[in-house]
């Protein structure tokens, strides 16, 4: 097979509607409780990186945000609060309480934490579904515009070389698809 016969079979794979929910799939099996020290780790990194990330949240600082990204087989369930901040990964099947809910495919979600994406147009255009307590969405989206650089380098980071090569192929992936 050519390399353009290749490269065509692979965007074809990519672009897919059902390859996007492959994830879904093949990580359904997986256990998460090996993933909840990891998550904290990570959450801990963007919050050193960025101090004052959770600050224009006020009083939405104990909110439950859901974050789904649809394609995979859990939810994050993240309470910003300084004293108590906590993000956990949960099936879907135990549908969490929350107060707010942020929806998207988990690429769509990487590129609005990595700052490629206006979560407005999301929205509007339908990539972006927000439920439940709209203005503790926006003042969770207000603080991430606030942020110097990208988060996703900073949770890439925590990981080392593997987490940063990882987030450098999915950015490819991602430029790819459009």
């Amino acid at each position: 097979m050519s390399a353009a016969m290749a490269g065509n079979f692979v965007h074809s794979f990519l672009s897919s509607r059902q390859a996007q929910y492959l994830p879904k799939k093949l990580l359904s099996p997986i256990p998460l409780s090996p993933l909840q020290p990891l998550l904290q780790r990570m959450l801990k990194a963007v919050v050193e990186a960025n101090p004052g990330i959770f600050n224009r949240l006020g009083m939405h600082r104990t909110k439950r945000f859901l974050i789904d990204p649809v394609n995979m087989p859990f939810v994050l369930l993240l309470v910003p609060d300084p004293e108590n901040l906590t993000i956990k990964a949960v099936r879907r099947s135990e549908n969490p309480s929350h107060d707010a809910r942020i929806a998207g495919t988990f690429l769509i979600l990487l590129d609005m934490i990595d700052g490629n994406l206006d979560g407005d147009a999301l929205f509007f255009s339908r990539d972006l579904i927000i439920e439940g307590d709209t203005e503790a969405v926006v003042c969770l989206r207000n603080a991430m515009d606030d942020l110097e650089g990208s988060v996703a380098d900073d949770i890439a980071g925590v990981l080392g070389k593997p987490g940063e090569l990882t987030l450098t192929a999915l950015r490819k992936i991602r430029l790819y698809d459009e």
